[in-house]
C-alpha cells in the first residue's frame, strides 16, 4: 500500500513539473518576442539584458560589480 501511495505521489510531482516546464518554455518564447520587438524599434537586446541583470542586484552588490569592472578595464587600458 505504501509503494502505491509513493508511486502516485511521484506521478503527481512529475506531472506538476512537466506542466511548469511547458509554461516556462512558453514564457521564454514570450521574452524572446519582447526582445525582438525592442530590437525592431532600435534598442539593443544585449544591453537590455545587462540592465535587467543589474536591476536584480542589490545596490551595494551592483556598485561593487561596477567598481570592479572599472578597475579591470583600467588595468588592461580599456578606458
Amino acid at each position: 500500500m505504501t509503494d502505491n501511495v509513493s508511486a502516485q505521489q511521484l506521478q503527481l510531482f512529475i506531472e506538476r513539473i512537466e506542466t511548469l516546464e511547458e509554461k516556462k518554455t512558453g514564457i521564454a518564447d514570450d521574452i524572446k518576442d519582447v526582445y525582438a520587438e525592442a530590437k525592431g524599434t532600435g534598442f539593443d537586446p544585449k544591453t537590455m539584458k545587462t540592465l535587467i541583470r543589474l536591476r536584480k542586484m542589490e545596490r551595494a552588490e551592483r556598485q561593487e560589480a561596477e567598481a570592479l569592472l572599472e578597475t579591470y578595464k583600467a588595468a588592461i587600458g580599456l578606458e
